[in-house]
């Protein structure tokens, strides 16, 4: 892979924007990241999703966790050693450990630091719920998928004002970011309030070496991934059209062939739930983080029996997840596994209009497909093949 990133910290940076970004850009990430995101929290902490959703009029892309009510105010073990003994014992994708690691242990290094104590008693004060420990691991299955890549980052505002904290209220950029962050090129827009977390430092820091570096050759993707703030306006802007986002641009070649990764196939039949229950089923195995694919067949079985075969594409790390849920939502009683190796094509998800189409690297040049669950929006079989032509052409 020879590629070269620039981010463009429009809103600000943090671990969450950071994810939806480079998702948003490259599409081909999100099983792999859910997947390892998913595999550091505790059961009944939530499941990590990401969003569509608008920033001031413009398409972006959320990373959060959908938590149950009751979890909402539970946060994660705040101790540097806990966070990544967690990080160390899951079942995460190759190369995110490391990175992961490497991230949340600049943290560490950056609150010891300031608070003159041990790295490994360090308690984390400005990150430490299930949600920071969750974009440190997004961050790192990103990083370890894209090796190779050059990062770049363009000035970052500076907000001003207050953050609370554990510590209290403290001045923005909070301590731990202002040491991660030196080296960096800032700029002040007039907007205030925390506009790069420590957990956004982090990240920079262990991306990109060169603080003044730039990116160069041909674009090839573009993501957007937002906060949850709203940003009121700068002195410099009309009212209500700062966007608090994060963009990522995509140089160079997403690929030099087909990635190759290893993929586990699930197999099993189903002969005694009704059509509904099997729509429900197939839905939220679709849905479970490690699941790549499902394909659901109607077959006949033993007795001349009609029944339905599924079969699963898997990530390694998570076939113990995934088998549990099958065993959950369906009524199997064994599973059937088998270790394949698949070859997928770079593809990159932009806007073309009212829709989004993907865009695949094939061989004999790019393909364009519209996002069908934009089509849906529109009304009528005839303007909906309109709009695919449309948003197809190249």
């Amino acid at each position: 892979m020879s590629l070269a990133i620039r981010l463009d910290a429009v809103g600000g940076m943090a671990g969450d924007m950071f994810a939806a970004a480079m998702v948003d850009a490259l599409p081909a990430l999100r099983g792999r990241v859910l997947a390892d995101a998913a595999a550091v929290l505790p059961p009944g902490t939530g499941t990590p999703a990401f969003e569509p959703g608008t920033s001031a009029g413009l398409h972006c892309l959320r990373f959060r966790l959908t938590a149950r009510a009751e979890d909402r105010n539970h946060h994660a073990h705040a101790g540097f050693r806990d966070m990544l003994a967690r990080i160390e014992a899951a079942p995460l994708s190759p190369g995110t450990a490391a990175h992961a690691a490497s991230i949340l242990r600049l943290l560490a290094e950056a609150e010891a630091a300031i608070h003159r104590v041990p790295v490994d008693e360090v308690q984390f004060h400005e990150i430490g719920d299930w949600d920071s420990l969750m974009d440190v691991t997004a961050a790192g299955s990103i990083a370890a998928a894209l090796a190779g890549a050059r990062w770049s980052v363009s000035a970052l505002p500076r907000g001003d004002g207050l953050v609370r904290t554990r510590h209290g209220m403290l001045p923005v950029p909070a301590p731990a970011t202002v040491r991660l962050l030196e080296g960096f090129a800032w700029r002040d827009d007039g907007i205030g309030g925390e506009r790069v977390t420590p957990t956004g430092a982090a990240i920079l820091r262990h991306l990109v070496p060169a603080p003044e570096a730039r990116a160069e050759g041909r674009l090839q993707a573009s993501g957007t991934g937002a906060g949850t703030r709203e940003l009121p306006s700068g002195p410099d802007t009309q009212p209500n059209i700062q966007p608090n986002i994060l963009r990522a641009l995509l140089f160079g070649d997403l690929a030099e062939g087909p990635a190759e990764e290893d993929i586990l196939v699930c197999c099993f039949e189903i002969d005694d739930m009704t059509a509904e229950e099997l729509a429900v089923a197939a839905d939220r195995l679709r849905a479970a983080p490690g699941v790549r694919d499902l394909v659901l067949v109607p077959a006949i079985g033993k007795k001349a029996r009609p029944v339905h075969s599924f079969r699963l594409l898997v990530a390694p790390p998570q076939r113990n997840l995934v088998a549990e849920a099958c065993f959950t939502e369906t009524s199997t009683i064994g599973l059937r596994w088998q270790e394949a190796r698949r070859a997928v094509l770079p593809r990159a998800l932009a806007d073309a209009g009212p829709l989004r189409v993907k865009t695949a690297a094939r061989p004999s040049g790019p393909s364009r497909k519209a996002e069908s669950d934009d089509l849906v929006q529109i009304a009528g079989l005839e303007a909906r093949r309109a709009a695919k032509r449309a948003a197809e052409e190249p």
